[in-house]
């Protein structure tokens, strides 16, 4: 054979993995995108009611106390000196500040009453407490 070509039954030395680098990072970025759609709050046991409205207005917080009693603004852990804080960041913002109270059935009185201290504080008149409907 001549030296200018090459032979075409040769070995490779090498693996080539760019493209199982490429899937690795297209899983990557499909896992990453779909663990943070998942994410819509923090879960809780809502006590039951009879009667219950819809309570959804635009600009409106949300705040959970899970039945360990941790607290919660829009899905993000806070103390009750953090919650204090951003609510007042919010009502500067929006003078009618809505606010939710979502509070598992287990709950400690003592912590939905201290966010409710918070709330009159801050002259956040507007509140709704979070409830089951119960099937008559």
């Amino acid at each position: 054979m001549s030296e200018g070509v090459k032979e075409e039954n040769q070995l490779y030395d090498e693996i080539n993995i760019t493209p199982m680098l490429d899937l690795a990072y297209v899983l990557l970025v499909i896992f990453i995108i779909m663990t943070t759609a998942s994410v819509q709050g923090v879960k809780v046991e809502s006590p039951q009611t009879v009667a219950s409205a819809p309570l959804a207005k635009p600009q409106m917080r949300a705040i959970t106390i899970t039945s360990d009693g941790a607290v919660y603004l829009d899905a993000y852990p806070v103390d009750m000196v953090s919650l204090e804080q951003r609510l007042a960041e919010y009502k500067s913002g929006n003078p009618d500040l809505p606010v939710v109270l979502k509070g598992d059935a287990a709950t400690h009185y003592e912590k939905v009453s201290e966010v409710l201290e918070i709330c009159k504080k801050l002259d956040i008149t507007e509140v709704g407490l979070v409830t089951k409907r119960v099937a008559e």
